[in-house]
């Protein structure tokens, strides 16, 4: 792709080329509202993998298995991680298969799944509230961290924890690969390490963490309600399957030769992060029960307090808290660039689809990282369980709708057209198959949340969420008849949009408006002229004199 300034001119019809710059450095932008290229798509599967796997370093996994497993018990706790590792690994498959074969992010996958053009603004701005919620979650445990090992005030750890990832944030993709590549290995290393040294060293410590009952009286008796509370807040991150799309949209063409390499990787990092995932929630009920005598209920759900309590059993006093401090520095970047970068690529689709303006992707990586300072200094960490329980409903509901939209109305019903569309013109501005199914779903889930149906059905919320929007997917598809998928069928370029292996087509052509060259699966024909126009301009265009008019099949 052309990386030259592109002209400053006006285009056709005397329309300023609004954002023209953008589109000439999307190397930056990191191809934030498109498709990726081929062309940009260097990476094997291996680097794409381990660089989306790096982004689920977060300590949170700690904090909410902690706090599951202190209040339920452990035998609940457990119950509850592995009832929501299945459903966030069934949901996700799909997704994570068309990120990667396609090569475009969860918004754009939505978009043609259900929601239409405009509807699924409603879930990017979902999806960008789940990342500035973990990423004031994980500010405020390396704020935790900071406090305890430099005897920073907390509201100091806030501000540093936020202003240090903006520089890694900047040049999308090409850092944070390097970033996570490198840092993987120290990680795992003191993650790991102190659980297999208390294990080996006291193996009273798994009897004890097993025989765990909890403090809301359940006596370490197995409860269907306290596994599914517990399975409501573990579910809230449901919607992590974004941040690993973020990175797999960027995986090489599916082929022959790559065949295994390619599905290992995409299940690894899509569906598969949810495996370390729960891993890491069982161990922080472990860690709890572990440092809970001396450290307190409420200390204990701290990941600071919990590795520093581990650490101190196998080392010399002096490095404890450095190398607890080192963890938690580690993790909180790690997760926190991901956390920017994919909040900044969910507001930045947003914002350009609603007022047809594209300011660039670092604005909304400043705007994301505002929310999550707020977040921290209103001290969400103290109310963390109320916020994630309340959150899951959303994203459950969301994330399920798609999926169902994929796996049953594409593939088994054909009611939705299989290959993803997410340009405008193509899709119609809401289509009432998914943005009735999630309104309906997290409507009734979070009502039942805040006990409106009646305390017995409280903790069914998240099945609620997810029943709902599994039986209204289809039905609302069956009932339309897909006529709401596709605003026409095809976009004037006689040109396949796929190539013989099935991945999108690497041909490339260049936009009449900005001048750039793009590749086949971005552009669409102009309404007024003989030429071709990018989908950023097309999102861009005020007036819509680029835009295709509706056209039936075959039109």
């Amino acid at each position: 792709m052309r990386t030259e300034p592109p002209p400053t001119t006006t285009t056709d019809g005397g329309r300023p080329a609004e954002r023209a710059g953008a589109a000439a450095d999307e190397t930056l932008e990191d191809y934030t509202l498109r498709f990726a290229p081929r062309s940009y798509r260097r990476w094997t599967p291996m680097v794409v993998a381990t660089t989306a796997l790096g982004g689920i370093a977060y300590m949170a996994d700690f904090s909410i298995g902690a706090g599951i497993g202190l209040t339920h018990g452990t035998g609940n706790a457990l119950a509850a991680i592995l009832v929501a590792a299945v459903v966030i690994f069934v949901t996700g498959f799909p997704l994570a298969y068309y990120g990667a074969r396609y090569n475009i992010d969860l918004d754009l996958i939505t978009r043609g799944s259900g929601f239409g053009y405009y509807g699924s603004v409603l879930t990017s701005v979902i999806f960008a509230s789940f990342t500035f919620i973990f990423f004031a979650l994980e500010g405020s445990i390396m704020a935790q961290g900071l406090k305890l090992g430099l005897g920073l005030p907390l509201w100091l750890g806030y501000l540093v924890s936020t202003l240090m990832v903006i520089p890694l944030v900047v040049y999308g993709m090409k850092a944070l690969s390097k970033l996570q590549v490198w840092t993987t290995p120290v990680w795992l290393l003191l993650m790991v390490g102190p659980l297999v040294y208390l294990v080996a060293s006291d193996p009273g410590t798994v009897d004890r963490f097993l025989s765990y009952g909890g403090s809301d009286g359940g006596g370490g008796g197995m409860s269907t309600g306290q596994v599914l509370l517990g399975a409501g807040v573990c579910l809230s991150l449901i919607a992590q399957i974004g941040e690993q799309i973020d990175y797999l949209r960027f995986m090489p063409p599916k082929t022959a030769a790559n065949r295994r390499a390619w599905w290992t990787a995409v299940v690894m990092a899509g569906p598969g992060w949810v495996v370390l995932g729960a891993l890491k929630q069982a161990i922080g009920v472990f860690l709890a029960v572990y440092v809970l005598a001396e450290a307190g209920p409420t200390a204990a759900t701290e990941p600071i307090r919990q590795f520093t309590g581990a650490f101190d059993a196998m080392m010399p006093s002096w490095l404890v808290v450095p190398l607890a401090v080192a963890l938690v520095v580690i993790s909180q970047i790690k997760i926190n660039v991901t956390n920017a970068y994919s909040g900044s690529l969910a507001w930045t689709n947003s914002f350009t689809r609603v007022t047809r303006h594209y300011p660039g992707r670092m604005v909304f990586v400043l705007v994301n990282l505002a929310f999550a300072l707020i977040l921290m200094e209103a001290d969400m960490f103290s109310f963390l369980n109320s916020i994630l329980g309340f959150y899951s409903n959303c994203a459950i509901a969301w994330i399920v709708t798609v999926a169902t939209d994929i796996m049953v109305n594409k593939y088994l019903l054909k009611l939705s057209p299989q290959a993803p569309e997410f340009r405008r013109g193509m899709l119609h501005p809401v289509n009432p198959v998914g943005l009735v199914s999630f309104v309906a779903a997290s409507g009734l889930s979070i009502a039942m949340y805040f006990h409106a149906l009646g305390d017995t059905l409280q903790p069914y919320s998240p099945v609620a969420a997810a029943l709902i929007a599994f039986v209204l997917t289809p039905l609302t598809a069956a009932l339309t008849g897909g006529r709401y998928y596709l605003r026409r069928t095809t976009d004037g370029i006689d040109a396949p949009h796929l190539d013989a292996d099935g991945n999108p087509s690497a041909a490339t052509y260049e936009c009449h408006v900005c001048r750039q060259e793009f590749e086949r699966p971005d552009l669409a024909a102009c309404l007024t002229h003989d030429a071709v126009v990018c989908s950023l301009c097309l999102s861009t265009d005020k007036v819509g004199d680029h835009v295709l008019p509706a056209a039936s099949v075959g039109g």
